[in-house]
């Protein structure tokens, strides 16, 4: 296991992205990729989430947890900004690690990278799948429940399973087979439908916030659990809200803020790397943390927070506001958002892919490109399988807190990374450098693992069991087949 610790030289990496007939297409300029960070960032957040930790969580102060997710989020952001103009290769976290910590931690959030993407795109198909259902309702459409809805659901009060005698979220599946079908088919298409919608969902998220400001009702606070109504709701018997909900509602929440991770993916798939991909992290993240906080803030205000457990917040919440016309417009905004938001977890899942097939550290058919198209189709059709199955079958509250924590802990990966590469290669060529590196990184990476330790115990578990895993494999297949390859 001599390259256990190995490191790639950054030299290396961008050896890698020469533009060869084999490499991806470069075909995304800055304005694509903040079109992309804002494709996943505003989605599953606003429209999913958000209704989730204020009902189970934090209550009305769920916008508070969404202000201490974007406080890490840019002190990450910065650190993911300087990477990703340093060594402009796909991969994200996953090859920052390589470059910075060595082989093994590279596996290790490269694995932990895997489960955030495939449950982000499940966790994001449910909640489409919930207004799509809401949305043909208003056209007298009813979809039978057996077919919109798994076979399990998950109270993430109790930490219960409860069976829903359904039988699959048939809805949820087919939109990632189709995202799948559009990402096979080309990058650069896929970037130029996420632009479109990305205009259409900006403009229905501002919508909401002005015509739902005027509706906003304190009196929504009061609850059987919270008879003053105060902001911060009192702790329940399971020990939930109070300042401690807060905590973690932004662990839950977090999830949304993976756009930004996602942007770093396209890395090799930008046309001007160096230059455009800090301004894509950096101008995506800002414009979404606003958005996210106006938003909680009028959702709570329109509907009490513990009728918010709901795939679609968002639409119970226009349903309250008595405009007929507006409910399918929102609704419709919402679905096309979701829909960005899946297509880009997805592309990045698959960049996670392609990056360890091509270290060898994953089978080569998940780095293989098609001549045509120029993208890495078999990962992206394996991925949609994967993915299809986990959101027809998986409650949403389950795979929500996973991806938190997989997210919070990738970015603690980055913000040690970058210091390494400080210390390691301080003569590195950085277009972007962290201002104040040795107050930035720090604080993110500990405000990161602040976050973490809010999180319920037992998606803890899960996230261990996922590692060790991911350590058996390492050991198993990975260190060897690689190993068995030049130095690097």
């Amino acid at each position: 296991m001599n390259n256990m610790w190995a490191r790639k030289s950054v030299e290396s990496l961008r050896d890698e992205v020469d533009g060869s007939d084999r490499g991806l297409k470069r075909s995304l300029g800055v304005w694509n990729l903040i079109a992309l960070g804002i494709g996943c960032i505003i989605g599953a957040g606003i429209f999913v989430l958000s209704g989730h930790a204020a009902a189970a969580n934090a209550g009305p102060a769920v916008v508070l947890s969404f202000i201490a997710g974007a406080i890490v989020c840019v002190f990450a952001g910065l650190c993911y900004a300087e990477l990703a103009s340093s060594v402009p290769v796909a991969g994200s976290a996953y090859t920052y690690a390589y470059a910075s910590l060595g082989q093994f931690i590279a596996w290790m959030i490269g694995w932990d990278l895997i489960l955030e993407y495939a449950l982000g795109a499940t966790t994001v198909a449910i909640g489409w799948s919930g207004y799509v259902v809401s949305f043909l309702k208003n056209f007298g459409i009813y979809i039978p429940t057996m077919l919109t809805q798994g076979p399990w659901s998950y109270n993430a009060l109790s930490g219960e399973w409860i069976s829903t005698g359904n039988i699959i979220n048939l809805p949820a599946a087919l939109i990632v087979l189709i995202t799948s079908w559009l990402l096979a088919i080309g990058t650069r298409e896929s970037a130029q439908v996420n632009a479109v919608i990305v205009a259409v969902k900006l403009l229905v998220v501002i919508t909401f916030i002005v015509l739902g400001w005027n509706a906003v009702d304190h009196q929504n606070w009061v609850t059987a659990g919270n008879p003053d109504g105060n902001f911060v709701p009192p702790i329940d018997e399971f020990g939930n809200f109070g300042w401690g909900g807060v905590l973690t509602g932004a662990g839950v929440v977090f999830f949304a803020y993976i756009g930004f991770d996602a942007v770093s993916c396209a890395a090799q798939e930008a046309k001007n790397p160096q230059r455009d991909m800090p301004r894509g992290i950096i101008g995506s993240l800002l414009i979404c943390s606003v958005l996210y906080a106006l938003v909680a803030y009028v959702l709570t205000g329109l509907v009490p927070y513990d009728k918010l457990s709901v795939p679609d917040p968002i639409a119970v919440a226009i349903d309250t506001l008595g405009l007929p016309w507006l409910a399918p417009i929102v609704k419709l905004g919402a679905i096309a958002g979701l829909t960005t938001v899946v297509l880009v977890l997805l592309l990045a899942q698959t960049r996670i892919f392609y990056s360890m097939s091509r270290d060898g550290l994953l089978p080569g058919i998940f780095s293989d490109v098609h001549k045509k198209f120029r993208t890495p189709f078999k990962a992206t059709f394996f991925t949609g399988i994967v993915v299809a199955v986990l959101a027809g079958i998986l409650p949403m509250g389950l795979v929500g807190e996973l991806v938190s924590i997989g997210t919070l802990s990738a970015f603690v990966i980055v913000c040690i990374g970058v210091l390494m590469l400080r210390k390691t290669r301080p003569d590195l060529h950085r277009p972007f450098r962290v201002p104040a590196i040795w107050f930035v990184a720090p604080a993110g990476a500990l405000s990161a693992l602040f976050l973490m330790s809010g999180l319920p115990l037992d998606t803890w578990l899960r996230l261990l069991v996922w590692m060790a895993l991911g350590v058996a494999i390492y050991f198993l297949y990975s260190a060897r087949r690689v190993n068995s390859r030049p130095e690097l």
